[in-house]
This record gives C-alpha cells, structure tokens and sequence, in this order.
C-alpha cells in the first residue's frame, strides 16, 4: 500500500535499512523476494519506502506481488 507522501529512498539507505549487502539485494530483486526499484530519472532509481518496511517486517514471506495477483486482490477486497 503506497501513500501520496511514499518517499522514495536511495540503495544506500536500503543497505543500511535491511543490513544486506548490494549484490543480495540485485539477486533477491531478481527471485522476486525483494522489493523492485521504481525509476526516478534517466540515470537513477529508487524504492518505495512502504514496501522496504513491508520486507522488513516479513523478510522471509515477502513475495513481489505481480500485476495479475494484484488484480486478484483488488477484486477479492
């Protein structure tokens, strides 16, 4: 769940944040067991931090949720 006032935060913060290093955080993005980066520019990205939080809070069960299981969602609420 993203808000209007989601900041969006830099890979540094996230390494500090999560305690994983860079090349762990690349390779869970890549198992869809990290958050994606939202792009903020034509050199540099960033992450919402809500879904950062959101791992943070449940490391292990988190799971990138995918255009069609959010549309499930949304229709099951």
């Amino acid at each position: 769940m993203t808000t209007s006032t989601d900041r969006i935060i830099r890979l540094r913060t996230v390494l500090d944040r999560t305690g994983l290093s860079r090349s762990t955080v690349y390779r869970k993005i890549a198992e869809g067991t990290f958050p994606s980066q939202v792009r903020i520019s034509v050199h540099g990205a960033g992450w919402r931090e809500s879904a950062i939080n959101r791992w943070i809070t449940d490391p292990v069960g988190y799971r990138e949720e995918t255009t069609a299981e959010a549309a499930k969602t949304k229709k099951v609420e």
